[in-house]
């Protein structure tokens, strides 16, 4: 496995990881069930997309991401001070469609980076990136 492989699929390690972790963080504030099932459902196809790239890695003997637990203290830190006076679903749902922005950004980036990745790396990272623009749209009806 390829250098450029190895960083797309630890972006997609990073990304899912990230939207996980926000997801855990954010799901006791949901109020709104339809809303609260979607976020639900879209935890499990992060973590599919998730394990996909973690099975590449490992075939290939590759290491996988490593999150930070700064970052994670920040994550869990902006969820709380964004839902401190506000946790609407309309909120909710904005702060969501922003996560989803900023990962399918990181994807970009990383792709653009990496432009010798092969297409089995590739592939998983476009499912992850098609699978964030379809959640904003799902998301959209709860602005």
């Amino acid at each position: 496995m390829r250098g450029d492989d190895i960083k797309v699929l630890q972006g997609v390690q990073k990304n899912t990881d990230m939207a996980m972790k926000a997801i855990e963080s954010i799901s006791s504030k949901v109020y709104d069930d339809e809303l609260a099932v979607q976020i639900s459902r879209q935890g499990m196809k992060y973590a599919e997309i998730y394990n996909k790239a973690t099975g590449k890695l490992l075939d290939a003997r590759a290491e996988g991401y490593q999150g930070s637990n700064v970052q994670d203290m920040m994550l869990r830190g902006a969820i709380m001070g964004n839902t401190l006076l506000n946790t609407s679903t309309g909120h909710i749902a904005e702060m969501m469609i922003q996560g989803s922005n900023r990962g399918l950004t990181d994807m970009w980036k990383t792709i653009n980076h990496n432009e010798n990745a092969g297409s089995a790396s590739l592939e998983i990272a476009k499912e992850l990136m098609d699978f964030e623009e379809k959640n904003i749209e799902r998301l959209k009806k709860y602005l």
